[in-house]
């Protein structure tokens, strides 16, 4: 993996927000990684946002319109005519149709069975856990990304410790792996 790796981020690993805030923090200067997301992606988080969580829709769309604005270059457009092609899970061919415009190789999600590899394969993307890519991107650059950790703790008023609570309920693999390397 390299800082000008471009990665395709899925809903289900944008909803839960110390997560989400993890992996946008991640793509910040100095970036780990380059992130792809699309409006249909940003929908889904927004709707299951409201639809699941409760969150107000205001809110939600917020949290959409703030994702955008900050990432104006993530945005992945004129893959829709792809879809169709695509041979995985119907629910998130947007999802791997996003992945081949931008030339991306990694998808990140959690819904691993919907991308089987037989789909994957023809157009050469990967799909990875949170966890094991946070662990990816850890490896990169161990110092850049404990500062990122540190920066997003103090900027929501949390310790480490505590922000690496929260994320072990996303991502408690990676909080595992981490752990350790922290004493």
């Amino acid at each position: 993996m390299r800082a000008d790796h471009r990665v395709v981020l899925d809903a289900c690993v944008l909803i839960p927000m110390p997560l989400a805030d993890t992996l946008l923090r991640m793509a910040e200067a100095p970036r780990l990684y380059l992130p792809r997301l699309s409006k249909m992606i940003m929908g889904e988080v927004t709707r299951n946002l409201i639809a699941k969580w409760e969150m107000p829709p205001a809110k939600a769309h917020r949290r959409e319109q703030e994702i955008c604005r900050h990432f104006p270059e993530a945005l992945v457009e004129g893959f829709e005519p792809l879809i169709d092609v695509m041979t995985n899970e119907p629910k998130d061919r947007h999802v791997l149709a996003a992945a081949v415009r931008s030339h991306c190789d990694l998808i990140v999600t959690y819904n691993r069975r919907d991308f089987p590899a037989q789909s994957l394969e023809a157009w050469g993307v990967e799909v990875q856990g949170p966890s094991a890519f946070l662990r990816g991107l850890y490896e990169l650059e161990p110092e850049v990304f404990v500062d990122k950790l540190n920066e997003q703790a103090s900027n929501i008023g949390l310790s480490l410790e505590q922000l690496l609570l929260r994320l072990s309920q996303n991502v408690p693999a990676f909080v595992s792996f981490l752990l350790p390397k922290l004493d």
